[in-house]
């Protein structure tokens, strides 16, 4: 890497800033970040001055785009630039207003943070690995290589039914198979574009306008969302510490015959218990008597390494196993899988999603088929619950423990609010100070909303700003709302 005085020479020849990140110790993209910063209050970039484009800077640093994308971001976080739509990057004027959008009357006021942490969205922290991110390229490349063309320029054949092929249907067998070791037929297996979109085509197929189904009293938004647009009833079942109460469960399948009964029993959807194996045992018996299909959600279940055997290993015979790669493994590669209680079933939830979405786009399903063949998932898996392992960590260091309810692996916990606070106080207090948080009423079926929020300690880029993110919950925890509130 150059000297500064070598890449000043450069700089002013060629007209593109290139930072030194020599004798650096912190992740590249942060080094570039302060960089900018130190350039900037030394001198060597100007206030309007252009920066290099991101793929350029990339080239020439011969770093992954990403990276520099990821330095942008920070620096525009720290208030270091402005991107203008159309003409690029640009240094900020000290104490200027953003010029990256035309205020409006919606907008932010000057004085609030320039960027929000969203924490609405519950996605697994970035691994700070360029080595991994190389793997990453490396697998879908070798995907595209071994796609064949004419999946992509004509549909599928008509008997086909728009279902994935052996091998996406194998890859599939093979990541369920440390949950489900039993699972050797592939032909119970659907390949479906997303969770979301498998929670769509098994409502429809299993329910009709009208009809009730039953889950926590705390649920996932988008299951209730999904019950919503298709006209269903849904009837919230009491919780405890545990998670989902069997007895409670009993009485309401006896009082509403439901049609179907949804819940996360492992790192449950926002509370993040783990259901005891007894209990699923006894949920199992229940929908068995009541010849009630269970859709288990066990998008968290590769998560913690202690977790008990999914229901699906209890009742094969009555369990829909979902199983997602957006929270263990990429959240944009829309590929989720079903384990149907037979083949039968799962040739009906294919046709089922032909009607609703056709299927599976054959470029996601390659990727994660190559990435579960050559072990990228399983090293993505790995580096993400590492990742959230230490955030976790540094959350029950700050945070007050008779606040928080986690699970060490996991990379959300659900914060209980000391009684001076309401949740709606707290989450517009923690608006002011640049974080979004979901409130218990996002996710309630039934009951009151406990004075709750769900906090996604994936949200923050960097484990620094995890850091900020959980000092300022601890700061706002400290205080009363009178005080957090107060305008002059």
């Amino acid at each position: 890497m150059q000297s500064d005085n070598a890449g000043q020479a450069e700089a002013a020849d060629t007209g593109i800033w290139q930072p030194d990140l020599t004798n650096r110790a912190r992740p590249v993209y942060l080094a570039i970040a302060d960089a900018l910063a130190g350039d900037i209050a030394g001198g060597r970039l100007a206030a309007g001055q252009r920066l290099p484009p991101q793929r350029v800077l990339a080239d020439r640093l011969g770093v992954d785009l990403t990276t520099v994308s990821r330095a942008y971001t920070e620096a525009r976080r720290r208030g270091l630039l402005d991107a203008r739509v159309g003409q690029g990057t640009f240094v900020r004027a000290p104490n200027a207003p953003s010029e990256s959008a035309a205020p409006v009357p919606s907008q932010r006021p000057a004085f609030a943070p320039a960027a929000v942490i969203d924490m609405t969205m519950n996605q697994p922290p970035l691994p700070d690995s360029p080595e991994l991110l190389d793997r990453v390229r490396q697998g879908l490349a070798q995907a595209m290589l071994h796609l064949d063309p004419q999946a992509l320029l004509r549909y599928p054949e008509a008997d086909a039914g728009f279902r994935a092929g052996e091998d996406d249907r194998a890859a599939g067998a093979h990541w369920l198979g440390r949950r489900l070791p039993d699972l050797e037929d592939s032909g119970r297996i659907v390949v479906c574009p997303g969770t979301q979109s498998a929670l769509l085509a098994l409502l429809c197929m299993l329910t009709r306008p009208g009809d009730t189904v039953c889950t926590e009293a705390l649920t996932y938004p988008g299951f209730k969302a999904i019950a919503r647009q298709l006209g269903l009833r849904v009837v919230g079942v009491a919780m405890d510490g545990d998670g989902l109460d069997p007895d409670a469960l009993r009485a309401a399948v006896e009082a509403h015959a439901p049609k179907a009964l949804y819940c996360t029993p492992t790192l449950h959807n926002p509370t993040t218990a783990n259901l005891p194996a007894e209990r699923r045992a006894a949920i199992a018996a229940i929908a068995r008597t009541h010849n009630i299909p269970i859709i288990e959600d066990d998008i968290y279940g590769v998560l913690p390494q202690d977790a008990p055997p999914p229901i699906a290993a209890l009742a094969p015979d009555v369990t829909f196993h979902v199983v997602g790669l957006a929270k263990c493994v990429a959240p944009g590669l829309r590929v989720t899988y079903v384990a149907a209680p037979d083949a039968r079933q799962a040739s009906r939830l294919a046709a089922t999603q032909r009607a609703t979405i056709l299927g599976t786009p054959p470029i996601p399903a390659a990727v994660a088929t190559q990435w579960i063949t050559d072990g990228t998932a399983d090293a993505l898996l790995t580096a993400i619950r590492a990742e959230a392992t230490a955030r976790q960590r540094m959350a029950r260091d700050l945070l007050p423990p008779e606040s928080v309810t986690a699970h060490a692996e996991g990379f959300h916990l659900w914060l209980s609010l000391p009684p001076a606070w309401t949740r709606g106080e707290f989450a517009a207090h923690l608006r002011s100070a640049g974080i979004a948080a979901a409130v218990s009423d996002v996710f309630l079926t039934a009951g009151p909303a406990p004075e709750a929020l769900r906090i996604c300690l994936g949200a923050p880029v960097s484990r620094a700003d995890c850091r900020r993110m959980l000092e300022t919950l601890t700061d706002a925890l400290d205080q009363s709302p009178a005080l957090a509130g107060i305008v002059i």
